[in-house]
């Protein structure tokens, strides 16, 4: 990258936040802190209001905005796929929003780049295959965006949750920490004032939602990366066993992904084989897997595995014969 792009990424990664630190721009670019000094120099000498404060970062001063930004055609396309990933593991709410966003992009788009990302519009898919949900089974769906709210303005929710355990619907106020999506799902995970404790919330299972204007001390909570770490750590020490398996190399390829998924921690190849190690809660759930890989795999330990694949082959057995 010549120094003119760098300079024009640069200003538009200090607008794009508050507060920018030195390490960040050059990690960003590869360069060095001395390099990043003299190109914030240079673009405070050409005109461009930037402050620093000592031992945070670099900003920008409010109101000064950059002009319309043009987009490759490479990053357009991106942008294509992104919506229509939007389309499939999003909520109505933020379909919507990033609909109107990328109808905004379009407009700044030259003609060219436009017949490109029509061109390509039919050409990329995303498929998400599940049951079609009933009318009665379908909820409103159409509250993250008031959920991403609640998390940047540190704001309670109040909402109408139906448990799928208790198969009740019940009324709670929760300070939100965060959000993520996981099995083709949106959680939310945040201090329930009802239960006092956190809880994880599917979005989807949420029948009423209203942003309260109370606000709570975001201080007082986790960060959402350091609360899943924690939930993972627990599991690992009071609920997981410890699995040991041996599967034949020639199948490896095809459970590269399924591995991390059940846990895994090892991973060891001895000769034509390969000995695998996990954590994992559910042996009635790891057992299926197991089965799944047919003679290519073997139990090593522990005993409760192999009785429940035992349990399992024999339930299969008295089934079809």
């Amino acid at each position: 990258m010549n120094r003119i792009d760098r300079l024009t990424a640069i200003l538009i990664q200090l607008q794009g936040k508050k507060i920018v630190r030195a390490a960040e721009i050059a990690d960003r670019f590869n360069i060095s802190l001395r390099t990043v000094y003299r190109d914030v120099k240079a673009l405070q000498e050409a005109g461009v209001p930037i402050g620093a404060e000592a031992g945070t970062g670099y900003y920008i001063v409010e109101g000064y905005h950059l002009p319309p930004v043009m987009f490759s055609k490479e990053e357009a396309a991106a942008l294509l796929t992104g919506e229509k990933l939007m389309e499939q593991f999003s909520d109505h709410s933020n379909k919507k929003q990033f609909s109107l966003a990328m109808e905004k992009i379009r407009s700044v788009l030259r003609g060219s780049e436009k017949d490109y990302l029509e061109s390509l519009d039919e050409n990329i898919a995303v498929l998400r295959y599940q049951p079609a949900k009933t009318e009665a089974e379908e909820f409103p769906n159409r509250f993250l965006s008031d959920i991403q709210q609640a998390l940047g303005m540190t704001q309670v929710v109040s909402m109408e949750y139906f448990s799928l355990q208790e198969e009740v619907a019940t009324r709670r106020e929760v300070e939100p920490i965060g959000i993520f999506h996981i099995s083709h799902n949106w959680h939310l995970i945040g201090f329930c004032r009802l239960r006092q404790g956190y809880r994880d919330f599917r979005v989807d299972r949420i029948r009423k939602l209203t942003v309260l204007s109370t606000s709570y001390r975001k201080d007082k909570h986790p960060s959402l990366q350091n609360y899943l770490e924690q939930q993972r750590q627990r599991n690992r020490e009071e609920n997981a066993y410890l699995i040991k398996i041996v599967i034949d190399n020639d199948i490896m390829r095809y459970i590269r992904d399924q591995k991390y998924y059940y846990g895994l921690m090892e991973e060891k190849v001895t000769g034509d084989q390969t000995e695998l190690t996990f954590l994992h809660a559910h042996l009635g759930h790891f057992a299926r897997w197991i089965i799944m890989l047919g003679n290519h795999a073997k139990v090593i330990q522990p005993q409760e595995l192999k009785t429940a694949i035992q349990d399992l082959v024999k339930e299969l057995h008295d089934h079809h014969f």
